[in-house]
């Protein structure tokens, strides 16, 4: 492994994009999950797909757009997924939750067409599922770079706007606070992210990287800044693990991230339920 990433471009790329994943979706992560939003990642990786076959269709149909980086139109379709999804809750105003499976179904339901239209599954498009460690361009390097400093840059002008928002939304209305276009901008930045990541972990398991290393966070910190720690740690290390396990054993770096995050919550819970056992017995 470490010879490779030494002397081959495309896994020193895709390791450096899934360092830069392993920090950025977690840290959204935490703000997702506090607020109860989990499957919109679900919802808007659907969306994602649905960019992603239509451009790896059109890639086969235009030979101007053969060279097209399929990641850039996912990313509209992502952003504009998320954008959807905020005109829905607003039209649903006692419904809201009804936004998320309507855009999910028109994720899917475009997907499966243009899944068909361009002959069905190719290798290009298995490694968007499912992420892929020999596929990861310095361009797709480039866009995850450039996504990274978007979400840093919204935290650190937004961060206590969020934290507001996250634990008591009424509070933050009655104070004057626009969280209506903040909440439309994190749900902007949280569909860059989702694109960003699918190189690595593939569109249809990056939620996981999302929720899983906040699930396992939450069960031992004590605060939320400390959640936000364990939480970049636990993805961090599931990615780190994920990607090695991936190249050693040839598979798909997605499941193997995934595994990894799932094995990593089970034993945060294992070990916190002994240590709860054993203060009991001492108690």
């Amino acid at each position: 492994m470490i010879e490779a990433l030494l002397n081959y471009p495309l896994i020193q790329n895709a390791f450096l994009s899934g360092l830069i994943i392993g920090i950025i979706a977690p840290l959204l992560g935490v703000f997702i999950v506090v607020r109860r939003m989990s499957l919109i990642a679900d919802a808007l990786s659907h969306v994602t797909l649905a960019g992603i076959a239509g451009s790896l269709y059109l890639s086969q149909s235009v030979a101007s757009l053969a060279l097209l980086n399929p990641i850039y139109l996912g990313i509209v379709a992502s952003v504009g997924g998320s954008i959807l999804i905020e005109r829905l809750r607003s039209l649903y105003k006692h419904y809201e939750e009804l936004a998320i499976p309507i855009i999910m179904s028109a994720g899917i339901g475009l997907s499966a067409i243009f899944i068909s239209l361009a002959s069905g599954f190719s290798t290009d498009l298995m490694s968007y599922l499912f992420g892929s460690v020999s596929v990861v361009s310095r361009q797709d390097l480039g866009v995850i770079f450039i996504i990274a400093l978007i979400v840093i840059v919204f935290l650190l002008l937004f961060f206590k706007e969020m934290f507001v928002l996250s634990f008591d939304e009424e509070y933050a209305k009655a104070t004057g606070l626009p969280s209506k276009w903040i909440h439309l901008l994190f749900m902007i930045v949280v569909a860059l992210v989702i694109a960003a990541s699918m190189r690595i972990v593939g569109i249809l398991l990056v939620s996981s990287l999302i929720t899983l290393p906040v699930a396992a966070a939450m069960r031992i910190a004590k605060g939320f800044k400390s959640t936000i720690i364990y939480s970049i740690i636990f993805g961090e290390s599931s990615v780190i693990i994920g990607l090695v396990s991936a190249f050693y054993l040839n598979l798909a770096p997605g499941g193997t991230i995934v595994v990894t995050s799932i094995i990593i919550l089970f034993i945060v819970i294992f070990v916190k339920k002994l240590g709860n056992n054993l203060r009991v017995e001492r108690g």
